[in-house]
């Protein structure tokens, strides 16, 4: 009796065998995801390892509401790093360090995970009045249901927008109200967020760079030095660099160089 699994005998019954292969594992196939998603469907819940998530579906408005709001909550929270770049003092320190190694001459070193560590750590002590603020007056009221969000969000809100602030030029900020058409503000409550964070932003930029100008006026005055130096003693194949470096990290260590950064740094947003 012949059957499916028994050897072909000749060339067309082996292309019906490779056929019925194909229908046989296309049913086995079908029947396998049938019964998958037969099951999926009476099972309302499901489950891992310390982990439920359950899929109900609601008609009160209320319940869809407090849906979008935990939405836009976890959108927020994968922006927090750009938050944490943009509208704090990370990014003057960050570009600071970054110039100080390229002024220095050693472009690997620091590292570049120390140059941010070393960033965020300074921007974590920079900004812990602000932290501490919204804390008090923000975090701690809501997580005791004696405020509510909105509330919530201004007073989180409200620290951060006084520091952008402090270090923002008016200048910048008349140039985004003028770009974006927007009425001329009457007290700095009126102008809106998104108009203060680039302009902050470009302001901070600024700064950097100025005191990146300062920072490298030592080190090019060493290299200039040492250049002249090699070119009147006929040295001109000698690179200056290799000579200039330890130079200037000996004049870089001598003045204590990194408490001298760390603290102009921290003056600069008192």
């Amino acid at each position: 009796m012949n059957n499916i699994f028994s050897k072909p005998t000749s060339l067309a019954e082996k292309q019906n065998r490779a056929v019925t292969y194909r229908f046989f594992w296309a049913a086995i196939l079908l029947l396998i995801v049938a019964i998958l998603v037969s099951g999926c469907s009476q099972v309302p819940e499901f489950s891992a390892p310390g982990v439920t998530f359950t899929v109900q579906p609601t008609g009160q408005p209320k319940e869809v509401s407090s849906g979008v709001q935990l939405l836009v909550l976890m959108t927020v929270l994968s922006l927090a790093p750009s938050i944490l770049i943009m509208a704090t003092s990370f990014t003057r320190i960050v570009i600071v360090l970054s110039l100080l190694r390229n002024a220095i001459g050693t472009p690997t070193a620091p590292p570049t995970q120390v140059i941010i560590g070393l960033a965020l750590l300074l921007t974590f002590f920079s900004m812990s009045p602000v932290i501490n603020k919204i804390n008090n007056d923000a975090i701690k009221p809501y997580t005791e249901n004696t405020i509510d969000q909105t509330t919530f969000f201004k007073r989180a809100i409200d620290p951060i927008r006084e520091f952008m602030f402090k270090n923002t030029r008016e200048k910048d900020i008349e140039l985004f109200l003028a770009m974006g058409n927007s009425p001329r503000p009457n007290s700095a409550a009126d102008i809106d967020t998104v108009v203060l964070m680039p302009a902050f932003v470009i302001s901070e930029l600024k700064t950097a760079f100025t005191m990146g100008f300062v920072i490298y006026v030592p080190f090019l005055i060493v290299d200039m030095v040492v250049s002249s130096v090699l070119l009147s003693m006929g040295m001109m194949m000698m690179p200056p660099s290799l000579v200039s470096l330890p130079f200037k990290l000996l004049l870089f260590v001598m003045v204590d160089g990194w408490y001298l950064i760390t603290r102009s740094l921290l003056l600069s947003f008192k």
